[in-house]
């Protein structure tokens, strides 16, 4: 009889870390880092106890692997939607948007961004994470700039505008709402804020 563990062993090196690590991001998107015990990703990984040093060196090195899945998952999504050349830059945000509404939906407000909640749960707690987490945002924010920064060629913004700016209270606004959403269980806020954010601070109303 070949067991859960036997399958697990007989898999590649790679292929067992990647699974941990994705096991382990679903876990940890639900319970936080902090409540997530390493023998629970190891039963639901169908992982061998024990198994788990061999992929990584410690609890904290298994995290940073969650956070750059994540960012790796996450980047792909943006090539998806920010990177599409087939729309115009501004209706690129909104489909980013709207793919975070419904993301939410799915989830049943469970979820929100992992390196959102990771953020808040371990920057005080942790340089490694706080650093690793920093960068991520950074590289996210370079990306709604880029896509700004077509936007205001194409004369879709105003010309005196900031990218950089606006991209940075693109990323906090939708933050923040992303986890008043999860709060109150409810998509309105991250409605809300896409719709002032599209009104009221680039001034372009929403596409019909």
């Amino acid at each position: 009889m070949i067991t859960t563990a036997t399958k697990a062993q007989a898999k590649p090196g790679n292929e067992t870390r990647a699974q941990l690590i994705r096991v382990g991001g679903d876990i940890i998107a639900h319970r936080g880092f902090n409540s997530t015990g390493i023998n629970a990703v190891l039963k639901e990984a169908g992982v061998p106890k024990g198994s788990f040093y061999y992929y990584f060196a410690s609890k904290e090195d298994f995290g940073l692997a969650v956070i750059d899945g994540f960012a790796a998952e996450y980047n792909a999504q943006l090539d998806r939607t920010l990177g599409n050349r087939a729309l115009p830059p501004l209706e690129r945000i909104r489909e980013y948007m709207d793919m975070g509404i419904a993301d939410m939906q799915s989830c049943d407000y469970c979820r929100g961004c992992l390196i959102g909640n990771l953020g808040q749960e371990l920057a005080g707690q942790n340089e490694s994470f706080r650093l690793r987490l920093d960068s991520i945002f950074s590289d996210w924010q370079v990306r709604f700039a880029q896509c700004l920064e077509e936007a205001q060629e194409r004369g879709d913004i105003d010309a005196g505008a900031d990218p950089r700016a606006l991209a940075q209270l693109l990323q906090m606004g939708w933050q923040g709402a992303t986890l008043r959403a999860k709060v109150s269980k409810s998509v309105e806020p991250m409605a809300q804020f896409a719709t002032m954010y599209f009104e009221q601070i680039l001034g372009r109303a929403p596409a019909t």
